[in-house]
This record gives C-alpha cells, structure tokens and sequence, in this order.
C-alpha cells in the first residue's frame, strides 16, 4: 500500500485537531479570563530506504535516503498572556493584573481561574457564577495571612480584627490591590476581614482545564505556590474590572485558513493515492 496514503490520513487527522482548537478559540473570544490554545504539529518517524554511508579513497560519502510517514500532533500549548481589561464598576468584579491565579473551591477541590466575575451569595460568600467559593486567608493583629485557606466571607466576623462590638453591622467593604476585603461597619470602624489567595505555578502551560474557565494543577504544572497579590511574582488586584479572553481573531481565522488548506490538500493526498491505486488495478486490462 502506498505511503502517501497513510501519510495523507494523518494529515486529515492533525488538521481536524487544528481546526477544533482554532473553533474554540473563536467560540470562546468573548469568555471571561479565557486563555486561548495553539496546536504543534511535528513529522512522525521516517522510513530508512538507503542508511548513511562514509567516504573513503575512492568515493565520497552519502547521506541517509528516507521516506516520511506523515504527521502528527506534537501538543496543544496554551498561550496565558494577559488579556485585555474591560471595566465595569462592580465591586466584585476583580481582575488579576499580572502572573497568579484566584484559588476557587468546587466541592472539595480547589481549582484555579483567571475569571474573576464574582458575587457573593445568600450566606455573603464570595463565589464564582457556578458556585465555586473563592479562596482566601484569615489575618492576625498585623494584618498578615495566616493559617489555611478559608472561604472568603462578608458576614463571618469570627477572623475579624479588631473584634466586632455585638449588635455591630457590616455597612460597605472594598478589595485592595493587594486583595484585602475591608469592611466599614456601622460604628465607623474600619476593619480588614480577609485577604484573596493567589496561586502561582512553576509551569501554568501545565495546568489542565476543567472546565467553567477553571484549571487544576497536574503533575507537569507543579504544585500551587499559594500566596498573595503582590507577593513575590504575583500581580495585583484590580476591583470594578475584568480580565477578557486573550483570543486574537485576527490570528484564528489565518490558522482557520491555514488548517482547512491543510486539511484539503490532505484529502488530496489521498484521492491522488487512490487514482494511483486505480491504475495499477487496471494495468491488465
């Protein structure tokens, strides 16, 4: 059987892979936080017709003949740059300015995201649009993180320094750049209730999707180096904005075009294969 054949067929198979990582790029262009993806083709092995061989006296050397055997995905790569900002005055609305993600809790685990749309729920937790509660850390009397991650709460007082007179209300709160929620309460009292965990990975590219706009981390990412905004390689926090998809279209629809021309001359690969094939069927006729 012809060798085209087989490497035309791989050819369909890695540009339909291109082309459903291009699509959901596209389809995803407006998600918030949304890092898009790109896909990395490489040649699979090459059949060895004639080896290598040295020169001597009498004649000099030759180079290795070998026949490709077609393509194949090398890996699906994604492109965390940062995305564009788009404001929207809403409090709760952050965006993280810089490397670091918002640690998210979806039952028991804790996930990782760069959508920051949140709001808090009946309880006065902070949650994404799904319901995942957004992590963070109790403070101590200076004001510095401390023990593990709690869910991040407006109306869970217990952590909250200086204490809260009883009978006391929480009348407004702010996020700070470097993610601190500080409350104003009903005596005039300013007080910072808890501070938003950050997550930082060795390899982000490793990270791997689940969905929601939320990562996990894997065993190519690295374990999460959890923090705060502005510590160490962590970005800041911007309140009342949110970071939008990093999709270029410009750049999709060439590699839109670039996939189906690859894809169709593949199929062609393959027809002409096939007429070849046709051919010497009827040689003896």
């Amino acid at each position: 059987m012809l060798r085209s054949l087989f490497a035309g067929i791989s050819g369909l198979r890695a540009n339909q892979t291109a082309l459903d990582v291009t699509g959901n790029n596209i389809a995803n262009a407006n998600t918030i936080g949304f890092k898009s993806s790109s896909t990395v083709f490489s040649d699979t092995l090459s059949q060895m017709l004639t080896g290598a061989s040295a020169g001597n006296a009498t004649r000099g050397g030759t180079n290795p003949v070998q026949v490709g055997l077609g393509v194949q995905v090398a890996g699906i790569l994604g492109n965390f740059n940062q995305g564009s900002t788009q404001t929207t005055g809403r409090g709760t609305d952050l965006m993280m300015e810089g490397d670091g993600m918002f640690v998210v809790k979806m039952g028991n685990e804790d996930q990782y995201t760069r959508a920051g749309a949140f709001t808090f729920d009946e309880t006065g937790t902070l949650v994404t649009p799904t319901g995942a509660r957004v992590q963070g850390y109790a403070l101590d009397a200076a004001g510095q993180p401390t023990g593990g991650l709690i869910d991040v709460s407006k109306t869970d007082f217990t952590n909250v320094l200086p204490a809260v007179p009883a009978g006391t209300t929480l009348t407004s709160y702010t996020i700070g750049s470097d993610g601190t929620l500080r409350g104003v309460f009903s005596d005039g009292v300013q007080r910072d209730m808890a501070k938003l965990a950050i997550a930082d990975f060795n390899n982000p590219m490793g990270l791997e999707r689940v969905g929601q706009t939320a990562f996990r981390a894997s065993a190519n990412s690295g374990p999460a180096q959890l923090g705060v905004a502005g510590q160490g390689t962590r970005g800041k926090v911007t309140a009342g904005a949110l970071e939008m998809s990093n999709v270029d279209l410009a750049a999709e629809f060439t590699n839109l075009i670039l996939a189906q021309r690859g894809f169709q001359a593949s199929s062609r690969v393959i027809t002409t294969s096939d007429q070849v094939l046709e051919d010497l069927v009827n040689i003896k006729r």
